[in-house]
């Protein structure tokens, strides 16, 4: 997983304009079925963002989540839009967080009626806290224009097929009476939800600027520029919860190259032979040919294995997955990595590991690239 980075996906080319317009270094990423995505960092110093535009409704949605998930092993995927209040106590301009996604279109038919199939996605615990906390804090919407204060509420979303633009209707009464819980109505949440859910349970947070409310006067409040204003709030509060997600992610959780086991430094192997076996070499670390690893370790030799992620570099930059600075910025790591493993010294071996550190920091978007650097970072703490 890709802790450092969020996706961020949008149905309509407002709502991604309102997000990419808080995003800086800006880099086009293609994936090879075609779709582009652009990879950049929230303002100058936050978290790496892959924003993604997957269209209307649940199954295109749901096809491009999981690809997206699948690209960039990220941290979260949150959903980011506008919506149809149901309730009246949400109004115009609000900010609505899915404590649940209803896939309201399930159902079967019969002599007596249409009766429901309720599917339904909770938001992970986790990210649920933090996002009640980013709502507790206020801060996210210091930047909205004119001192706009939205009110953040949690409840359930209900997604479906069909713009809901009545409050009388036939389907306005079906979710009434299945679904009379669910705070706003849209078309895509339920299809992120089950991409999320497919993929090990990857956090995914549907967060919804109210643009009307679904009750046949979208036009009038559209041509209030309710759209842009719902959806500039909710890509704020995006914004400061992919922080938040981020940061947590970074505090609680180790590394995944800290996963990689190596006996520690103090411990003494004993290796008994009997009978006509005899013990040759045993080595946790054999500095002379750079070939490090334990019993529970990777054994590989870094210089080698160096060289082939500079191949691996070459390739990803000529593919369009590295742009010209980045693949610049990483060759030049590499040639200190290559400097490093000539001193066989303490300083340089600790150097060694902070510039692979700094390396995978600048090629973590590419998955391939990231996973060799893991390997070769655990290898490289091997000679410390």
């Amino acid at each position: 997983m890709n802790s450092g980075l969020v996706v961020i996906l949008t149905a309509l080319n407002l709502e991604y304009e309102a997000v990419r317009e808080r995003l800086t270094d800006l880099r086009v990423h293609r994936h090879h079925a075609g779709t582009r995505f652009e990879v950049g960092r929230l303002g100058s110093t936050g978290c790496r963002v892959a924003l993604g535009l997957v269209g209307k409704g649940n199954h295109p949605a749901a096809v491009l989540a999981e690809r997206a998930m699948s690209e960039f092993s990220p941290a979260a995927v949150l959903f980011v839009g506008v919506a149809g209040a149901l309730w009246p106590n949400v109004r115009l301009g609000d900010v609505v967080v899915a404590s649940q996604v209803y896939a309201y279109h399930g159902g079967t038919s019969e002599d007596d009626g249409l009766k429901a199939r309720p599917r339904a996605w909770e938001i992970p615990h986790g990210a649920g806290q933090i996002a009640q906390h980013v709502a507790r804090s206020g801060e996210w919407a210091h930047g909205l224009p004119h001192g706009a204060m939205p009110k953040v509420h949690f409840g359930p979303i209900a997604a479906g097929e069909v713009v809901q633009d009545s409050a009388v209707s036939e389907q306005a009464r079906w979710v009434r009476q299945h679904y009379n819980d669910a705070l706003a109505i849209e078309m895509e949440a339920a299809g992120v939800a089950q991409a999320g859910h497919l993929n090990h349970s990857l956090p995914v947070v549907v967060v919804r600027g109210i643009s009307d409310r679904a009750d046949g006067n979208k036009a009038a409040a559209d041509g209030e520029n309710w759209q842009p204003r719902a959806v500039g709030h909710a890509a704020a509060f995006a914004a400061a919860l992919a922080q938040e997600l981020v940061a947590d992610g970074a505090a609680d959780q180790p590394e995944p190259v800290e996963k990689v086991g190596r006996a520690p430094m103090s411990m003494t192997n004993r290796n008994i032979a009997s009978g006509n076996a005899r013990v040759g070499v045993q080595a946790g670390q054999v500095y002379g040919s750079v070939t490090v690893g334990s019993e529970t370790g990777p054994v590989i030799d870094l210089r080698s294995a160096v060289a082939d992620l500079r191949r691996l570099l070459d390739r990803a930059h000529r593919d369009g997955q590295l742009d010209k600075a980045t693949y610049a910025a990483a060759e030049a790591e590499v040639d200190v990595v290559n400097d490093c493993l000539k001193e066989e010294t303490p300083e340089g071996r600790s150097t060694l590991v902070v510039t692979l550190k700094r390396l995978r920091g600048l090629v973590a978007d590419v998955a391939e690239l990231a996973e060799r650097l893991a390997t070769i970072i655990a290898a490289a703490r091997g000679l410390s």
